[in-house]
């Protein structure tokens, strides 16, 4: 309970901070939409909590950054997996299905054997070597990985960044920000919506 009510804390003089709303639950429903990412079709008995929100109505945006947990069987046990997540709503995104994440040895393995899919940019080796990004429809994710975002996450390590439609999702899987680095992630997704925005 103690560490519950720390958090409630963090996130109460955070959007104080920001001049944002703050909600203990999910109030807006936003585990609904979001049920099309990876993220959160993993494990079972997802669940958001401290949720901060921004609603702008001449970018015709929202933003939300909260808390994702969800369980997962590790053997005969479960075993609970905790981010912060950020999370934007836009009419001026029109991104297609895409997913991307740290590229891990395995990847790269898997990779010059043919086994898994990587979508590469010579003009930016950082990115690549940091990345691996997924998607269906490859020339279209081309066309929203510019050089802006490219150089962005060729220094910006260990993200994972999830794109369909008018939504954009950014965590590090894993991970639960302290409360001095939950301003962090907002400000670093709208990093990521400004280089993604057309």
């Amino acid at each position: 309970m103690a560490a519950a009510r720390k958090r409630h804390e963090q996130y109460q003089r955070t959007a104080h901070r920001l001049k944002l709303d703050y909600a203990p639950d999910d109030q807006w429903g936003i585990l609904q939409q979001l049920q099309d990412f990876r993220l959160f079709r993993r494990g079972f008995r997802g669940r958001i909590r401290h949720v901060i929100s921004q609603e702008n109505g001449l970018m015709e945006s929202k933003v939300h950054v909260f808390d994702y947990r969800y369980l997962k069987w590790m053997g005969k046990h479960t075993k609970r997996v905790q981010q912060t997540v950020f999370f934007l709503e836009s009419r001026k995104l029109g991104l297609p299905e895409f997913y991307m994440h740290p590229e891990r040895f395995f990847h790269r393995i898997g990779e010059s054997l043919g086994l898994t899919d990587d979508i590469d940019f010579e003009e930016s080796p950082r990115f690549s070597h940091n990345y691996r990004l997924t998607g269906e429809d490859e020339e279209y994710i081309r066309h929203y990985f510019q050089e802006p975002v490219l150089r962005y996450f060729a220094v910006e390590k260990g993200w994972s960044l999830e794109g369909l439609g008018y939504y954009l999702v950014l965590y590090k899987h894993g991970k639960l920000l302290s409360g001095d680095t939950i301003s962090n992630l907002y400000r670093k997704g709208l990093q990521v919506y400004e280089r993604l925005a057309p």
